[in-house]
């Protein structure tokens, strides 16, 4: 599990510098100080080791979080905003997600993880009448992933991602109200203090 977890990282490092195409089976191998043998033990091919760093993502951020509901939804675009700026795994699963193409790929599966995700938080929501009547979980879930999806990329373009976590921030403010109870809205928090509180 270590070679693995070695692997991981180094492969992100150059696919987050180089992208898919740039970064050579040669120079991840380099970075993680493993051998050939040692890579194909884990990973089939460079497009295999590819997906398992876009597939990465969720395990980054949700086993760190506590909250529970809309709270827990709201902390888990916070923390990912943060971490875009300083986790080349991250950074590595996202960009790859990006390049799909340059790897004669269409995998909706990084995704649609975040949107089963999201979309069980805002479940567990609704069961504690967190959520205005007529809120879908399933549709907003999705809506949430396809916003963080543009909102990073334009941010990316705009500032190297370092007005992520504040556009992340302006997004709830502007949701909150039209999906929450005003009560929920009010208990919510959206703010630099959580988002320390979440890196810890």
């Amino acid at each position: 599990m270590q070679t693995r977890r070695a692997i991981l990282r180094a492969a992100a490092e150059a696919f987050d510098e180089y992208g898919y195409a740039g970064a050579s089976i040669n120079l991840i191998l380099k970075r993680a100080g493993l051998t050939t043998g040692a890579l194909y033990f884990h990973f089939d091919s460079k497009e295999d080791l590819a997906h398992a760093v876009m597939n990465a993502q969720p395990d980054l951020i949700v086993p760190r979080l506590q909250s529970q509901g809309l709270q827990r939804l709201v902390d888990i675009t916070l923390l990912w905003s943060h971490m875009l700026q300083v986790d080349p795994l991250l950074r590595a699963a996202v960009r790859l997600t990006g390049e799909q193409a340059s790897m004669g790929t269409r995998d909706a599966t990084p995704y649609q993880s975040w949107v089963m995700i999201m979309s069980e938080c805002l479940r567990d929501a609704q069961d504690a009448n967190e959520l205005q009547a007529g809120v879908s979980p399933d549709e907003l879930g999705e809506f949430v992933t396809e916003a963080c999806t543009g909102m990073q990329m334009f941010s990316a373009v705009a500032s190297g991602r370092d007005d992520l976590s504040e556009r992340t921030m302006r997004m709830w403010r502007l949701l909150l109200p039209g999906v929450a109870v005003p009560a929920i809205v009010a208990r919510t928090e959206v703010s630099h203090d959580r988002l320390k509180l979440l890196v810890g």
